[in-house]
C-alpha cells in the first residue's frame, strides 16, 4: 500500500496517491479539519487514499468539493496547512 504525498505546485495543493492524482486550486479550500469518523460524515467528498488501515482521516472543504484523505501520516494535517501558508 502507497501512502498519499502532498506537495504544492504553484497555486496549488496536490494529492498524488497510486495512479491518482488531484489538485485543489489554495484560493477554493475554506477549511482542512481531521474528520474524526471512520468513513467520513460527507457522503459526497472525493476520497483520496486506501481507507482501511489508515489511523488518519484529513477533511478538506472548498467551494466546489469536498475530500476525505486517509491516511497514516499523522502530521498530513499540518503539512498542508503549511503548503497554503508559503
Amino acid at each position: 500500500m502507497f501512502e498519499v504525498k502532498v506537495t504544492k505546485e504553484e497555486e496549488h495543493i496536490v494529492f498524488k496517491w497510486q495512479l491518482q492524482k488531484v489538485k485543489i486550486p489554495i484560493p477554493e479550500i475554506i477549511d482542512v479539519t481531521n474528520d474524526e469518523t471512520y468513513a467520513g460524515e460527507d457522503k459526497t467528498a472525493i476520497r483520496i487514499g486506501y481507507p482501511y488501515g489508515t489511523t488518519e482521516r484529513i477533511y478538506i472543504k472548498t467551494h466546489q468539493s469536498n475530500y476525505i484523505i486517509y491516511t497514516s501520516i499523522g502530521t498530513m494535517k499540518e503539512k498542508t496547512l503549511s503548503l497554503m501558508d508559503k
